[in-house]
């Protein structure tokens, strides 16, 4: 019997979370490794499911060879790359996998923060450049600190959780909590101002749209504890990269790490690079074997409910599909 339904994956989606597509006899999966390529551009042509992670962009152009496409998955969180309105208009359903990284990315924000405080990068540079600077590399400890929690998701969570067995306290902004999760956060629930005024460290989880752009500027930055720290796992664009290098320079906070930027690659010329006090991690939130296992048999699961089944419950572009059905 041959398969009802061909899925094409590209950008190295991992093959074993891929597995309930290729168990499955209704499903021929093709991967093409790269989506730059003739091949995936056939390939697409006759597909009806589309998996990639972040390298490839799905454009109104890409859609548009693409007309037996009815749903594209993100392996991970982030749709950035994703024209959801244009697949949206064009009865394109669009899935992601919120849950698949949480652990890794939770992970590499304690990573980040303990290489931060106890300056771990600059410590190994000044061995490896033939000095023993254990006086002017002296760090702080995480006990006793308050953390800040800006975005109280799955990941927020997770980062919050660690950083209490760390004994630390911890305050949390999000105004678009459950009002289930607020009563089991009350009384930690406090001001965006309060947050930045008094945490220590500041970890940032929110999504990058119109109200999180640029959230940490100049202002935020002027106004946080001198000795702070800012940490940043999340989406590019939600600190202000040169309003940070300068608080950097200037001493205004301690120190920050950031594992994603407004434009990615980092540019040469970023003013990120020549800031003190600054730990750099190229987008590896997601980036363990685990977690691209994981958020891969997270969309895939998804998009075979979505063809097989019809069921559109996680496509985070729902309401739009069934407004465009006239359901809604």
């Amino acid at each position: 019997m041959s398969a009802t339904y061909r899925v094409v994956a590209t950008d190295r989606v991992s093959k074993k979370g891929l597995a309930p597509l290729r168990d499955d006899d209704r499903f021929e999966v093709v991967i093409v490794k790269d989506s730059s390529t003739p091949d995936f551009t056939s390939e697409l042509k006759t597909a009806a499911g589309l998996i990639v992670r972040s390298a490839t962009r799905v454009d109104a152009a890409m859609l548009e060879g693409a007309p037996d496409l009815k749903v594209v998955g993100r392996a991970g969180v982030g749709v950035d790359n994703i024209d959801v309105p244009a697949a949206s208009e064009r009865g394109v359903a669009v899935m992601n996998s919120p849950g698949g990284n949480t652990i890794s990315a939770a992970e590499l924000t304690m990573a980040l923060m303990l290489a931060v405080a106890r300056r771990v990068t600059d410590a190994d540079r000044s061995i490896r450049e033939g000095r023993w600077e254990r006086s002017a590399l002296q760090g702080v400890e995480l006990r006793g600190k308050t953390l800040g929690v800006i975005g109280a998701g799955r990941i927020g969570w997770e980062v919050a959780q660690r950083c209490r067995a760390f004994g630390m306290d911890v305050i949390v902004y999000d105004p678009y909590l459950a009002a289930k999760r607020v009563e089991e956060l009350h009384p930690h629930l406090v001001s965006l101002e309060r947050l930045i005024e008094t945490a220590d460290v500041i970890t940032l989880h929110v999504p990058l749209n119109a109200e999180t752009r640029g959230l940490i500027g100049d202002d935020a930055l002027h106004r946080m504890k001198k000795g702070a720290f800012v940490l940043n796992v999340s989406r590019g664009g939600v600190v202000d990269e040169a309003a940070l290098a300068r608080a950097l320079h200037d001493q205004r906070i301690a120190g920050a790490g950031l594992d994603v930027y407004e434009h990615e690659p980092l540019s040469p010329d970023s003013p990120l690079l020549e800031a003190p006090n600054l730990v750099l991690s190229p987008h590896l939130g997601a980036s363990t074997k685990e977690a691209q296992i994981q958020v891969a048999l997270e969309v895939s699961r998804n998009i075979r409910a979505a063809l097989a089944l019809g069921d559109l419950s996680t496509a985070i572009n729902a309401t739009d599909l069934a407004r465009a059905a006239g359901l809604s």
